[in-house]
């Protein structure tokens, strides 16, 4: 039998994990979103920056979460092969696949437009273009998407008994 004091460690650990993963796409989204709206090359190297101080947080929420979820299913009566267990397991593996992939393109913005607002000059084509970069930003929209149905399994846990 588990003690109760260490499962509620691991929870505790895993939802700080989780609430840095959440808030972390919340900013990355939010500074891309108003990046992709600015016209100063400067304003975009911020907002940018800030969307990476949110992809930080995501990356450290995904190890926290990732983590010390899989020792919750040990600590837990779940186990692997529950369904929803192996389904939020799968989900992340797609959010981290495709917020990486996804992430790539406002990466190299940030760079080019902190190039950009270093000699003065505005947004150019080649900016722009990785702003509005389709592709990327439907890899970050089901990034989130997939992370909001993570915590809907994580809610829910269907077929569990509750508790």
């Amino acid at each position: 039998m588990t003690p109760t004091w260490l499962y509620d460690l691991a929870l505790c650990f895993h939802l700080l994990g989780a609430f840095s993963l959440v808030s972390g796409t919340v900013v990355a989204g939010v500074g891309f979103e108003a990046a992709r709206r600015r016209t100063s090359s400067a304003e975009i190297t911020l907002l940018l920056g800030l969307a990476r101080i949110g992809a930080l947080l995501v990356v450290a929420g995904t190890l926290f979460a990732a983590g010390f979820g899989l020792w919750l299913v040990e600590l837990g009566h779940w186990g692997y092969g529950t369904p929803w267990v192996d389904a939020a397991i799968g989900l992340l593996a797609m959010v981290v696949v495709s917020g990486s992939i996804g992430g790539q393109r406002p990466k190299r913005a940030r760079l080019l437009a902190t190039r950009l607002a270093a000699d003065g000059l505005p947004p150019n084509a080649e900016l722009r273009s990785m702003l509005e970069d389709r592709t990327a930003i439907a890899l970050n929209y089901l990034a989130a998407a997939a992370l909001l149905a993570i915590i809907v399994l994580m809610v829910v846990k269907p077929g569990s008994p509750h508790q």
